[in-house]
């Protein structure tokens, strides 16, 4: 059984850990599921990091970035944060972020359900197969909250 880790925020307008649980489960049933929920993006770090020591193989982070200078600048010191904690624990930390300057407003729940959904399914098929699962996908284009753009081929 592999041991799931979801980090999310309360500054988080939607519950994108509702969406990530649900497709973690459904592509792998036997699942144990941890969620630690902190305040911020800036806690996503530690929180992934909490979820590695209480033995969750893999990790997925759901932040939400406001529309300021200040908001872009903290999802900046974020990602390494998670770059970090990926590199020092040997495991991965899928980072979901949804930016509100991303779309309109009434687009934002449909692009954090999207994108958390998706990302989780990647998380499972890491964990499960070491990545072997994701090569048929490899230059296909796929994009987590908006359409697939396709790949581009060798004729273009």
């Amino acid at each position: 059984m592999v041991r799931y880790g979801v980090v999310d925020t309360t500054f988080s307008r939607v519950d994108m850990a509702k969406f990530a649980i649900a497709s973690i489960r459904k592509e792998d049933p036997d699942a144990e599921i941890m969620r630690y929920t902190v305040p911020g993006i800036k806690d996503l770090p530690a929180g992934a990091v909490k979820l590695f020591d209480d033995g969750c193989e893999g990790v997925i982070t759901l932040g939400w970035v406001g529309r300021t200078k200040l908001d872009k600048y903290s999802y900046l010191a974020t990602s390494i944060g998670l770059i970090q904690a990926q590199v020092l624990n040997h495991k991965h930390v899928i980072d979901v972020t949804v930016h509100e300057d991303e779309v309109e407003d009434e687009h934002l729940f449909e692009l954090a359900k999207d994108r958390a959904s998706k990302h989780a399914v990647n998380l499972v098929k890491l964990l499960k197969d070491g990545g072997n699962a994701l090569r048929e996908n490899a230059g296909k284009g796929l994009r987590q909250g908006y359409n697939n753009v396709g790949s581009i081929s060798e004729e273009d």
